[in-house]
């Protein structure tokens, strides 16, 4: 008879290649369907920025796709929240219509002007691609948990090009205060091998630059403490504004779908009575402005206010590029008032306002570091703690559960 102890050591390895395996399969199969997602992304955003009126469409195409949530979606209109209530009890499996759904509406309200981001089609592709291994794998109950926190990381990961940070992004987002320790391979594996399998598909990812970064001392880490409380405030605003207004359009029209062509309504006289497509679509064109200290003090509001209304009226897409744009006009408008680069600045606010909307401060951090690099570190770590701390328990999703032991002393 084989010794105990010898079985226990045997079944370690044999578990850890379970989970290579499971890992490197999800990685691959969700960074070639967020690949395609945003080379979509690319192909209508070109589009629609060289056809403006275009965005005429975007109340009917409003209306069409919650119409096909409404008929077709069950709960699939969930989205994130729905991935992050199956982590919790992973008794009913993520739809397979999620992943058709998401992707198709989020690249048809990008094309006529929505402003949305593209992190909610990403980690709903990855948690609906991971949630179809469980059964040939035989996972159920915590596994089928990892396995979705895995299906997130590779979606976060290979979206924004960042490994690391959608790894730790998987662990934090949908429980506040509390990361498990034991997702941690299947989500560091599936998010860095779907990054890999992007970049072969020819994703490439902007990286903005921050040129000059001051010798670290009191006053200004005086002023990233500062900054970090606008950033905090400006993303407990924003998580508010999507609540309050979402009620507002539920209050006003009981209809979905009317709520979606009301909501594309206003983006498109916003966009006519203006004449500028500045905060339709991902708004990637500011976050550049911001870097180079040009974007206009306002623009951080307006952003603000195009993506509350987008997404409060149920136009798809996601929440966290609208937050990298809203934090990096922040920063550089905070750069008339406070002695630090408006580049630095920007670069604080670019992370910090999304580690306090989404509760993952972590994650954050480390996003700030995969995509500015080592120099700015310091300062954008101080911003996201203390945007975070100011924001409470703020949140852009809805059913993120805290550890309540862990974040009392914040909440």
């Amino acid at each position: 008879m084989i010794p105990q102890m010898i079985v226990s050591r045997l079944k370690k390895p044999l578990y850890l290649a379970k989970w290579v395996a499971i890992s490197l399969v999800i990685g691959a199969c969700v960074g070639t369907a967020c690949a395609a997602f945003l080379i979509a992304l690319d192909l209508v955003t070109a589009f629609r920025d060289s056809h403006l009126w275009i965005v005429a469409f975007l109340p009917a195409v409003g209306f069409l796709v919650a119409g096909a949530y409404a008929a077709f979606g069950g709960r699939a209109d969930g989205g994130n929240n729905l991935l992050i209530e199956t982590i919790h009890e992973p008794a009913e499996r993520v739809p397979r219509r999620m992943l058709p759904l998401i992707f198709l509406s989020s690249v048809a309200c990008h094309l006529f002007g929505a402003s949305v981001g593209r992190e909610g089609a990403g980690l709903q592709i990855g948690g609906s691609i991971a949630d179809r291994f469980a059964r040939p794998f035989r996972l159920a109950g915590a596994e089928r948990s990892y396995l979705l926190i895995a299906g997130v990381a590779a979606g976060f990961g290979s979206i924004f090009g960042t490994p690391i940070a959608g790894a730790v992004f998987a662990l934090e987002f949908y429980l506040f205060g509390k990361i498990s320790h034991v997702a941690i391979f299947p989500a560091f594996v599936s998010s860095i091998s779907a990054c890999y399998v992007a970049g072969l598909w020819g994703v490439a990812h902007a990286r903005p630059t921050v040129p000059f970064v001051p010798e670290m001392g009191p006053m200004g880490l005086l002023c990233a403490a500062v900054a970090g409380i606008a950033f905090g405030l400006a993303a407990r605003a924003f998580c508010a504004l999507i609540e309050r207004t979402g009620a507002a359009f539920n209050r006003l029209v009981s209809s979905s779908p009317l709520r979606a062509a009301a909501g594309g309504l206003a983006i498109a006289l916003f966009v006519f009575a203006t004449g500028s497509s500045r905060y339709i679509g991902l708004g990637t064109p500011l976050i550049g402005e911001a870097f180079a200290g040009t974007s206009l003090p306002w623009d951080f509001a307006a952003k603000t206010a195009t993506t509350v209304v987008s997404l409060a009226s149920g136009l798809k897409g996601g929440e966290v590029t609208p937050l990298f744009v809203i934090g990096s006009t922040l920063g550089n408008a905070l750069s008339g008032v406070l002695p630090l680069p408006p580049a630095l600045l920007a670069a604080m606010g670019f992370v910090a306002v999304f580690a306090a909307a989404s509760n993952t401060p972590l994650a954050s951090v480390i996003l700030g570091f995969e995509v500015f690099g080592a120099g700015p570190s310091v300062y954008v770590a101080v911003a996201c703690v203390v945007a975070f701390i100011v924001s409470g328990h703020s949140t852009i999703y809805r059913a993120q559960r805290a550890d309540l032991g862990s974040v009392a002393p914040y909440l």
